[in-house]
This record gives C-alpha cells, sequence and structure tokens, in this order.
C-alpha cells in the first residue's frame, strides 16, 4: 500500500464506504424483520449483523463529521 491520495479522494472513498454501509445495514435490519416470526435464530443474527454496520456508520460519520454525534444525543 504505497498509494499517496490526497483529502478529496480519501473523502470519497470515505463516502463510498459509509454508503456501502448503510445499505448492508438497511439489508440486514429487513432481514431481520422478515425472519423474526419463523426464524427467530436467523433474525437474532441478521440484528446483530446489522448493529455492526450501525457501529462501522457511526465511524465513518465522525471521521466525515466529527462531534457531530455527540451534538444529536
Amino acid at each position: 500500500m504505497t498509494d499517496v491520495v490526497d483529502s478529496d479522494e480519501l473523502l470519497r472513498r470515505i463516502q463510498r464506504a459509509r454508503a456501502c454501509a448503510q445499505e448492508e445495514e438497511r439489508t440486514w435490519r429487513t432481514r431481520r424483520d422478515s425472519l423474526r416470526q419463523d426464524d427467530p435464530d436467523g433474525a437474532r443474527e441478521a440484528a446483530v449483523r446489522s448493529l455492526a454496520y450501525e457501529a462501522v456508520l457511526r465511524v465513518l460519520d465522525e471521521i466525515v463529521t466529527p462531534g457531530r454525534q455527540g451534538e444529536e444525543a
């Protein structure tokens, strides 16, 4: 990893990663909701994965807009 990127490219990469994490979080949340009645174990696993992506989103948000999360609480 010897590539050097400027701050604009780094921000674009973080934004792409955030968009991907957001989509995955939605996917797993939807899956959790659809499995809740018929497959409690599958729903639990989907919930854990959804929470993991939610944590990734928080971290990426903090990188892009530092301190903003604390203001919303």
